[in-house]
């Protein structure tokens, strides 16, 4: 029996000729992130040498990665403390892939990795945060695991006791209709299948969609792929990948890539076509709420969130400031919007996206988790309603649990945004 391509990427990363569900391996580490939580791993990985005399040093350097994003600028003396922590440790132990706040080269982890060309096919990758499923676009076998699990990466360079998972095949296939994206196509299957439709599993995509879909489109269904409870969201690499790799990272090494065997076996197979998807919202609390957009239309709205490690992308902006140019979001609405890293904040202003969403009334924040978290900026006040492109809606999500989080594309984010209430894209002339 053949391997899936999450079975041969834990194969090739433990050395091992082949591997299946079930088995209990303990693969290399080609890339280990993490962002201000980094400080509750300095943390563990001291603890392990505390009492040894040996001096901490991680297994290497060269491999690790931390970019602060969830709280930039630091919003307490706490979390300015604990960046220091990770400035100071980063500096000791010599690790480079190091983004610190600033705008040259910073922005948010799962934007920051790819875009910079760290994330390659066919890497096991392991984070410190739970959208770490977002790097599968790139090919790689990338999965959250926790502060105590990193520690013992950084001291040891491999994961220790995964289980291979099952695999899911989803194969979509016919062209978005206008105004409907990669984001309504994963809050369709999740909402298909449950957030728990996928728990322990690994998804892959595949079909003529998917081949057709740009990196960041699949960056943003690899992302969600978690909200089904999914370990790993993978696709398999193709020219897209190589091209995003060359012309927007800067790769210019010779990139092997690989797929899955024709005869590798899925214990379930799901087929979407998009052809005549409509608009999708997800509705509070949990991400398998899902609606039509037309079921939800004329929902006022507070509050309308555009950006994310999701939806924070250029097309993304793009999407917004062509719907509102010359147009203005409606007084009694608040937009943010907030680009996931500042390459794609200077790329949008170079090419009139922020001057069209700022003149339509957005405000456009430094790019960071921002609002989706909204512990650091965009917090909602109680009674109030949000509709965001962020990934998850559930109670207290931007702070406050007397409140509601809906989640949905740029297009109905923008097109609710001229109105006040939940709109769908597809009615602006």
């Amino acid at each position: 029996m053949g391997m899936t391509y999450a079975e041969k990427v834990l194969a090739k990363a433990c050395g091992k000729s082949s591997v299946k569900a079930g088995d209990v391996v303990e693969p290399a580490v080609s890339l280990a992130m993490s962002h201000e939580n980094g400080a509750l791993v300095i943390n563990q990985f001291q603890e392990i040498y505390h009492g040894t005399g040996i001096d901490a040093k991680v297994w290497d350097p060269d491999k690790i990665a931390i970019i602060f994003d969830h709280r930039v600028p630091a919003e307490s003396s706490k979390t300015a403390t604990n960046q220091k922590k990770i400035r100071e440790f980063v500096s000791k132990q010599g690790i480079k892939k190091f983004h610190d706040i600033r705008g040259d080269n910073g922005g948010i982890c799962h934007q920051i990795l790819p875009e910079n060309g760290y994330v390659r096919p066919g890497q096991i990758l392991v984070g410190t945060d739970s959208h770490t499923t977002t790097h599968g676009a790139m090919g790689a076998f990338a999965f959250g695991i926790g502060a105590t699990e990193m520690a013992s990466v950084w001291t040891l360079g491999h994961v220790l006791n995964v289980e291979v998972p099952e695999t899911i095949k989803v194969v979509v296939t016919g062209k978005f209709p206008k105004h409907v994206y990669p984001k309504d196509l994963i809050l369709h299957l999740i909402g298909k299948i449950s957030a728990e439709g996928a728990n322990f599993k690994a998804i892959e995509f595949h079909g003529e969609t998917i081949k057709k879909m740009p990196t960041s489109g699949r960056l943003v269904i690899c992302n969600m792929a978690m909200e089904a409870g999914a370990t790993a969201g993978l696709i398999p690499p193709d020219e897209e990948t190589l091209r995003y790799l060359k012309d927007e990272a800067g790769v210019h090494e010779k990139i092997d890539i690989f797929g899955p065997d024709p005869d590798a076996k899925y214990c379930q197979v799901i087929d979407i076509d998009v052809s005549e998807l409509p608009p999708q919202i997800a509705c509070p609390h949990t991400v398998d709420n899902i609606k039509p957009v037309m079921e939800l239309a004329g929902k006022k709205i507070e509050q309308i969130v555009i950006g994310s490690c999701t939806n924070g992308r250029l097309d993304d902006l793009e999407v917004a400031a062509k719907i509102l140019k010359g147009k203005k979001v409606v007084k009694q609405t608040r937009m943010l919007v907030f680009p996931a890293s500042w390459r794609i904040y200077k790329e949008a202003l170079k090419a009139g996206y922020i001057t069209d969403l700022t003149e339509a009334g957005a405000v456009v924040c430094n790019p960071g988790c921002g609002p989706c978290l909204g512990v650091h900026q965009g917090a909602l006040a109680d009674q109030e309603a949000a509709l965001a492109t962020t990934n998850r809606n559930f109670k207290g999500r931007m702070g406050n649990p007397n409140a509601e989080v809906y989640l949905c594309s740029p297009a109905v984010a923008a097109a609710s945004a001229l109105v006040g209430t939940i709109s769908d894209p597809r009615s602006i002339k």
